[in-house]
């Protein structure tokens, strides 16, 4: 199966090409980090120079990539400003938590999401999605959908589905809610935690957002505390959630995970598993609907997907173009690392305590690193072609030990999702303005996203 190659280009935020002073580089961190990067970061492998908070390095180099997340990883830890900005949410998950409290958390987590165990879970995500798209009942019509709001919709349900037994059933709205107004208000980069004032000090952002917070602890804490109930009477299903509480460093002391820590982990997987899929399916049902060459070889594929795991191979196209809006829209778009110990990048000095920026979201559209990087070319994600992709210039789920846990879950969530939608439905811009990435913590848009979708026409004749 063959498509021509896409010639569409997703608009792009204008690049600097002055530095910025340290009133207006606070300014951007807090209204869209995206706004930080000049011209030069998508040129030059290395940026090393003083920047209005302290001295840094911008690394773009695999090589280098690779010698802080991987080669040197030890030496490399996630530096107070994340920990400032989602602590009050994350404090104790996967994503924050650093040394042997990671290591050991780790641990216990990895066999809950072995191939096999994913694999497992095909059957109850098709399912959902299923009744996702048969919800927006487009035999009786187009319909312009919120598409924000329905990916979201769609990636908390499956995480209820395949990771809580639908425990959490009939939350997504509240969780979604609650999810929004936390990132768009109470995850910004607040100038006091970019210039590192004490924690007494409020944040406004952070008072604003404390009714999230607790909204997201009161709804976890329960959840947490049914399910133990449920383990103590022997009839608890068989899930992440009982995994979670069940699991032991085998390793180690042979103790399992805390409630607390139970807990801040499931908030971990719904912010960096649901909400960054969701981001992810959103802006490439965007692409798919800009390019519509694309979109009928992948109707075509969807349509041979016989909903078996075994059948997940095939849909290389699907892979490609997921892969490809990950490129284009990372849904983690930057990183930083605090050195410990003085070290060495790519011939640059790092001195212990300086900040380490890697950022997919310039690494992904690198002029050194791609052929047309601002273009959407799924092609480049074919087996034929994907070998020649360095493994540090393609970011989505990071690298190195802190890989995300749940990056095959994800991609196999992704692919199950598009391809149900795509069985069904033709997927239609309805405005030539673009909508415009911001970085909220993940890559979202600006404006809600909206798309037209209609009952594709060779289904309605049973031709397909």
């Amino acid at each position: 199966m063959t498509a021509a190659a896409s010639t569409f280009r997703p608009w792009t935020p204008p690049r600097r090409t002055e530095r910025l002073s340290l009133l207006p580089f606070l300014w951007q961190s807090w209204r869209d980090p995206l706004a930080i990067w000049g011209e030069a970061h998508f040129q030059e492998l290395y940026i090393s120079g003083q920047s209005p908070l302290g001295r840094s390095l911008v690394v773009s180099d695999p090589a280098g990539v690779r010698h802080v997340l991987t080669d040197n990883a030890a030496n490399y830890v996630k530096g107070d400003l994340q920990r400032r900005v989602l602590g009050p949410m994350l404090a104790d998950g996967l994503l924050l938590t650093e040394g042997e409290h990671w290591r050991r958390a780790r641990r216990i987590m990895a066999p809950l999401f072995t191939p096999a165990h994913t694999t497992r879970t095909v059957e109850a995500m098709d399912r959902v999605c299923r009744r996702r798209v048969e919800s927006w009942r487009l035999e009786h019509g187009a319909r312009v959908l919120n598409i924000d709001s329905e990916m979201s919709g769609l990636t908390f349900d499956i995480l209820s589905a395949t990771l809580f037994s639908d425990d959490l059933d009939g939350d997504a709205a509240g969780f979604e809610k609650a999810l929004n107004h936390f990132l768009s208000v109470g995850a910004r980069i607040s100038p006091l935690d970019a210039l590192k004032a004490p924690d007494w000090i409020p944040r406004l952002g952070r008072v604003a957002s404390n009714g999230d917070a607790r909204f997201f602890k009161d709804r976890v804490d329960a959840l947490v505390a049914r399910r133990r109930a449920r383990l103590e009477q022997g009839d608890a299903p068989d899930d992440l959630l009982t995994a979670l509480l069940s699991a032991r460093d085998e390793e180690g002391d042979g103790s399992g995970l805390s409630d607390h820590e139970v807990a801040s982990n499931i908030l971990t997987f719904i912010l960096a598993g649901h909400e960054t899929t969701a981001r992810t399916l959103g802006w490439t049902l965007h692409l798919i609907s800009r390019d519509q060459r694309v979109a009928a070889t992948l109707k075509a594929e969807a349509d041979a997907w016989d909903r078996s795991a075994g059948g997940l191979r095939d849909l290389i196209w699907h892979r490609a173009v997921i892969e490809e809006a990950m490129r284009l829209f990372p849904p983690a778009p930057a990183m930083i690392r605090q050195a410990l110990e003085d070290d060495v990048i790519g011939g640059h000095e790092v001195k212990a305590g300086q900040s380490v920026l890697i950022a997919p979201w310039v690494i992904h559209r690198h002029e050194k690193l791609w052929a047309e990087p601002d273009a959407f070319r799924p092609e480049r994600f074919l087996p034929e072609n994907r070998k020649s992709i360095d493994r540090y210039a393609w970011l989505p789920f990071s690298g190195g030990p802190r890989i995300c846990i749940g990056a095959a879950f994800a991609m196999q969530e992704a692919i199950i999702a598009l391809a149900e939608i795509l069985k069904a439905a033709e997927v239609e811009a309805i405005t030539p303005v673009e909508p415009r990435p911001i970085h909220q913590v993940t890559l979202r848009s600006s404006r809600t996203m909206r798309l037209r979708l209609r009952a594709r026409k060779d289904q309605s004749t049973g031709s397909a």
